[in-house]
């Protein structure tokens, strides 16, 4: 059992670099390190391997951030914010959410830059906040990620029962059946054992073989994002807006707003906008959910010391999802009836696989033959490859957690599954990804819908899985603001010389913390304003994202869903706050070997372009160089 006095900051070293003579193996380092063997031992013995290993590229991280992001919620949900709010309105509701999450991924983006520590989604919010809320909020994501799994395997389930009713192919002259009859009838656990199977090998790979992988896996479905909106361009201008289509008949009024298919309520007027509105946002929010896995890959990163790598790669993603988000629901908007009675359908019974998607609809919708079966089966693929994300980003999560011991018991049993699941075997974490692969059985409540039910049992389940991997991942976000306001104003401390004796550092080594240093790693204007701005709507959301359910009639279940999560939060802190150390703020103590870092050299930074100027053909080339670079830059 560990000791009672172990201090959980030593747990955060440096992570070696290939090549540095220091491995995960040799002696000396971490919890890897060789035990050495006593005068009586002819056999020398080795503590468990505990490390994760740095081989993954920054062009995979990139691309594993947005293929954990691209799952199934755009497609099978964009269908449901038109009907709510209009398409007009449902495009301002992804820009405004785009600007949330933007917010919330550079408070994140600027610690992490400063200081690249292990899991620095609940480590910070530890040091600053309270070891009770970091060890609580740990766990927060770590669930919602595995909720995540369990949902897009649902969604799975469902998008196989792939059929759109012959009466509604007639109104609209699609000439040809849409249904995937072969399939349609298998049961839905096999489909749930298939793909969990699917998703446990792959997160089994060794790292480097995963990172390529996801690679693929990325650039695959941002090339697929990218033909879909070109696809919706060209079929709206080779019909004509006015063709008789009138996709924006609605606008961005609220006429469609309806609160409950128990009864059919309606709320028009301005009060129906709002309420529109608030809930698209609610929804696109989940959508756009996970894109913090580009820095939990810190220890198996690379090129993470390389210069701005974490401000790149946090700005092209934010940048990526809130263009391609906007524009594919934008583009799609112009080829679909926003009081379609599918996606009526879509908002009053929940969602029922891509027969209910807005692309798949609107390819029926202008006669387009073998597209609707085409975008149904890359859903599949897509909510398949985002279940492997999430797992790997659960795994990451647990493992970082069973570093510190005083996040766990001191029961022996306890500390028994805290060890196996610190170590790693060919430096992946083995038994971190089968304890958060075996929560993504809950997948296995799909089931056939009764006949005449008007809503699937599965379709409400996913619907209540996904409000509170929500609500969990809008309690962690906030705290995250709220701990970059604190870790803001720790810097300017810092700046001022009253932090000196406490990290150890001289005056001259103060303009590392400078915000306005040339050679600080990320910064933003008016951070502080944003990450304020970004609490703020965080709260907002996390206390009235349910409020549907408690209009009459109240719908326990729902309620229950909503907001499930906060009082888990809430007794998880306090189970925390009564242990020894709980109430710690360690804040910057004891990162000494991890930073904080600066950039070498503050006249070239990365993602900049520089037009020297000059004649000649060495110059032109020159330039032509520096022009491909910083494209390559913001495309891979």
């Amino acid at each position: 059992m560990a000791s009672q006095g172990h201090d959980s900051i030593m747990e955060l070293q440096d992570y070696p670099q290939e090549g540095d003579g220091l491995g995960v193996d040799d002696p000396g380092y971490g919890n890897g390190s060789r035990t050495p063997t006593t005068e009586m031992t002819a056999v020398p013995t080795y503590a468990p391997q505990t490390e994760l290993k740095r081989t993954l590229k920054e062009r995979h991280v990139n691309m594993i951030g947005f293929s954990f992001v691209l799952g199934v919620g755009l497609f099978l949900s964009a269908g449901k914010i038109i009907f709510m709010a209009g398409p007009g309105l449902a495009v301002v509701a992804y820009l405004v959410t785009g600007t949330l999450i933007w917010s919330i991924m550079a408070t994140m983006g600027e610690m992490t830059a400063l200081y690249p520590v292990k899991g620095p989604t609940f480590e910070f919010t530890r040091r600053f906040v309270g070891n009770s809320v970091g060890y609580a909020s740990a766990w927060m994501l770590w669930f919602s990620y595995v909720v995540v799994c369990a949902a897009e395997i649902l969604a799975i389930t469902e998008i196989f029962r792939f059929k759109v009713s012959d009466e509604y192919l007639t109104s609209v002259g699609y000439p040809s059946p849409v249904e995937w009859g072969n399939v349609r009838g298998w049961d839905p656990a096999l489909w749930v054992g298939i793909f969990l199977v699917i998703i446990l090998l792959v997160n089994l790979l060794p790292v480097r073989q995963y990172g390529r992988l996801e690679y693929i896996f990325g650039s695959v479905k941002i090339s697929f994002l990218v033909a879909l909106i070109m696809i919706n361009i060209v079929l709206s201008a080779r019909q004509g807006l006015d063709s008789g289509n009138k996709a924006y008949e609605c606008g961005f009024g609220s006429s469609n707003f309806t609160v409950k298919a128990s009864n059919l309520q309606l709320i028009t007027g301005p009060q129906g906008t709002l309420a529109a509105f608030w809930t698209a946002i609610v929804t696109c929010f989940f959508s756009m959910m996970g894109w913090e896995v580009i820095f939990l890959t810190a220890p198996e990163n690379k090129h993470l010391e390389r210069r701005e790598t974490i401000k790149i790669s946090t700005r092209k993603m934010a940048l990526r999802i809130i263009i391609l988000y906007s524009l594919a629901v934008l583009t799609v908007g112009f080829n679909l009836r926003c009081n379609d009675p599918i996606i009526k359908d879509l908002y009053l019974n929940g969602v029922t696989g891509g027969n209910s998607s807005a692309f798949v609809l609107a390819a029926i919708y202008r006669n387009v033959p073998f597209l609707p079966h085409f975008f149904n089966g890359f859903f599949i693929f897509s909510a398949c490859t985002t279940g492997i994300n999430s797992i790997y980003s659960a795994s990451r999560i647990l493992h970082a957690i069973a570093s510190l011991p005083d996040a766990w018991p001191r029961w022996g049993w306890v500390e028994s599954v805290r060890t196996r699941l610190e170590q790693t075997r060919h430096h992946v974490p083995m038994t971190a990804v089968l304890a958060s692969w075996f929560v993504g059985f809950m997948a296995f409540m799909s089931r056939k819908p009764d006949e005449g039910q008007i809503k699937s049992q599965t379709a409400q389940r996913l619907e209540r899985l996904t409000t509170v991997a929500t609500t969990a991942s809008l309690i962690v976000y906030a705290l995250n603001c709220f701990t970059f306001l604190k870790f803001y104003k720790e810097l300017g401390l810092i700046r001022d010389g009253h932090r000196d004796a406490e990290l150890g550092i001289t005056a001259d080594e103060r303009f590392k913390f400078g915000r306005k240093n040339l050679q600080y790693p990320y910064r933003s204007h008016l951070q502080w304003l944003r990450a304020l701005y970004a609490l703020i709507f965080c709260l907002l959301l996390l206390l009235f994202q349910g409020w549907r359910s408690v209009y009459s009639p109240f719908d326990a279940e729902d309620f229950v869903a909503s907001y499930i999560a906060i009082p888990i939060f809430i007794v998880l802190s306090a189970a925390y706050f009564v242990k020894p150390r709980g109430r710690q703020q360690d804040r910057l103590h004891g990162l000494t070997t991890i930073g904080p870092s600066v950039v070498p050299d503050p006249h070239v930074r990365r993602g900049r372009l520089v037009i020297h100027g000059g004649s000649g053909t060495k110059a032109a080339k020159r330039e032509v160089v520096a022009v491909l670079e910083w494209i390559w830059v913001w495309l891979k």
